[in-house]
Order: structure tokens, then C-alpha cells, then sequence
């Protein structure tokens, strides 16, 4: 009889055992997958820049000697919510920039710079890029780019997700603004007349 209650005490304990060790598990498979969503979710890559499209896009065709090139067209937000594009890169460039056209120190000729803030293409809108104005800058080009070439533009968005164009080299003899950095003047001085030689 009294090894029949200390069989029963065994038992009683391992089940509660078991039971307290099965639920803890079971806790701590909760708890891991709860933050794996939470990570997965707040870190889609696909948030804000898969929202964008670019129409017309095209690339001004260069000369051997030139070691930067602009990027023009229309950025469309398919989108509710505004999407900020704060940067690009292409693998015929060294580098990328936003820019912005402004007056120059005499309030006359035009000059480009890098846009403070990023490009806002609003909700269910569009923004865009042309000649004379806000334009995608290639820097330290590493090949000159041809009329006909297809060159790939990835834009990355303040959410740090990322999409990819691809944008058609274009003979051009426009968009020769003076540029305010270190990379010395944008194929020379400002011209006027751009939309006449766009195609």
C-alpha cells in the first residue's frame, strides 16, 4: 500500500513535470515567433519603393571625357502614402545623387546641386524629372553611356526598401547646367533651350 502511494506520487509529479516543461517550451516557441514577425513586418524591403514606377525614363548619352550623367522621366506612386526617394545607384556609376536646379550667386544662371530632403512623389501622383529641373545625377562614371543603352537606375526609398528601373540612353544636347560640387561643371554652361533637342 504504501509503495502503491509513493508509485502515484511519482506519477502525479513527473505528469505536473512534464506538463510545466511542455508549456514553458511552448512559451518561449511563442515568444520567438512573435519577434520574428515583428522583424519580418517592420522590415519588409518592399514597403515604400515597390510603390514607384518610372514612364519615359531615359539616360543623356555622354561624351568619352564626361564622368557624370543625368537621369530624366516621370516617378509615379501607385500608392496611399507619400513615398521618399533619398537615394540611387547604378552599376555604370560610382555613385548617385537627387538633384535640384537653383539661382546661382548672381541670381541669373541657373545651378545644380543635391536636393536637401529627398524626392517626394506624392500619394497616387507623380514627380519629374526633366531637364532644367529636379533630375537623377550619375556620378563618376565608370564607361561612357551610348544612345540606346539600357542603363539600370535602383532608387531607395526613406524605408531603406529599393526598386529597380531601367532607363534608355539618349543623344542629348541639353542639360549642360553648372554644377555646385566637387565634381566640377555638368558638360558646361547652362543652356535654355531644352525641350527641342529632348528627342
Amino acid at each position: 500500500m504504501r509503495f502503491t502511494r509513493s508509485r502515484t506520487s511519482g506519477l502525479v509529479g513527473g505528469l505536473a513535470l512534464a506538463l510545466v516543461t511542455g508549456l514553458g517550451v511552448a512559451g518561449c516557441g511563442a515568444s520567438e515567433t512573435g519577434q520574428g514577425a515583428d522583424e519580418t513586418t517592420s522590415t519588409d524591403p518592399t514597403a515604400a519603393a515597390e510603390a514607384l514606377s518610372l514612364h519615359d525614363g531615359w539616360v543623356k548619352a555622354t561624351e568619352d571625357d564626361e564622368d557624370m550623367t543625368a537621369v530624366f522621366g516621370t516617378l509615379t506612386n501607385d500608392s496611399d502614402a507619400d513615398v521618399v526617394v533619398e537615394g540611387l545607384s547604378s552599376p555604370v556609376a560610382g555613385s548617385g545623387e537627387l538633384h535640384e536646379m537653383a539661382a546661382g550667386g548672381d541670381g541669373l544662371n541657373p545651378t545644380m546641386r543635391e536636393k536637401e530632403g529627398g524626392i517626394v512623389v506624392p500619394a497616387g501622383g507623380e514627380y519629374t524629372l526633366e531637364p532644367g529641373g529636379d533630375h537623377f545625377m550619375l556620378m563618376d562614371l565608370k564607361e561612357p553611356v551610348l544612345a540606346g543603352q539600357d542603363v539600370t537606375i535602383v532608387v531607395t526609398a526613406d524605408d531603406g526598401s529599393t526598386v529597380e528601373f531601367t532607363a534608355v540612353g539618349r543623344s542629348f544636347s541639353g542639360a549642360r547646367e553648372n554644377y555646385e560640387g566637387d565634381h566640377g561643371d555638368h558638360g558646361g554652361d547652362h543652356e535654355d533651350d531644352h525641350e527641342g533637342d529632348r528627342r
